[in-house]
């Protein structure tokens, strides 16, 4: 199977398939993006790179940005630009060599580090076209975030911001419970104790 076989085979049951609250989760994290580390606005370009099928653009979109997304996956590609009906551009690209035609405030990556071979060389390589900061998530029980922080410094964003990000990915929460773990994300040993139990952590690398 090819890189995206698995992923061109249900793109346009993606968001279905892979989240429980899309609605939810997608505009949350929207707003941690948007915020943490340097601020983000309306009319500024954002590159969001492994798009799949475009959900996470709509909230993005609604906050009045630039919006690009990219995705190897033909089928995600068509699918992501059915979902956007025209609201901002969605290109065939790899995350680890795509380039915009011109610089971006911000670019972001979820779900999709275990794609690239060499981070370190990668965040050289988005440090070269966005302004601003490079977004993405992952799980510190897979990879130190020490480590992250330390390579994309290499790369010359030393400044290196982190929000834990506790709601599910697949679950559907009732909203007291969803409003609850927001409030603990901002709760720093609580938090932090969590992550290294579950959840991702979203983070910010820009230039200090």
């Amino acid at each position: 199977m090819s890189r995206t076989g698995k992923y061109d085979a249900f793109a346009g049951e993606f968001t279905a398939h892979e989240y429980g609250d899309p609605e939810r989760y997608f505009r949350h994290r929207a707003e941690i993006v948007l915020r943490l580390g340097p601020t983000v606005g309306a009319g500024e370009r954002v590159v969001d790179l492994a798009c799949a099928d475009g959900s996470f653009a709509l909230p993005l979109i609604e906050a009045g940005v630039d919006y690009t997304g990219v995705d190897l996956s033909g089928p995600m590609v068509e699918a992501a630009r059915e979902r956007l009906g025209g609201r901002g551009r969605v290109e065939l690209g790899d995350l680890t060599t795509w380039v915009p035609p011109q610089p971006v405030a911000l670019t972001t990556c979820f779900r999709s580090l275990h794609f690239v071979p060499d981070r370190e060389a990668w965040f050289r390589h988005l440090a070269a076209f966005t302004e601003k900061k490079v977004v993405f998530d992952v799980s510190p029980r897979r990879i130190p975030l020490a480590t992250l922080r330390r390579e994309a410094a290499a790369a010359g964003l030393d400044r290196f911001d982190i929000q834990p990000f506790l709601l599910p990915q697949h679950g559907r929460l009732p909203a007291p419970a969803a409003a609850t773990l927001r409030l603990l994300e901002a709760t720093g040993p609580v938090a932090r104790a969590l992550l290294r139990v579950r959840f991702v952590a979203i983070c910010a690398a820009s230039r200090g």
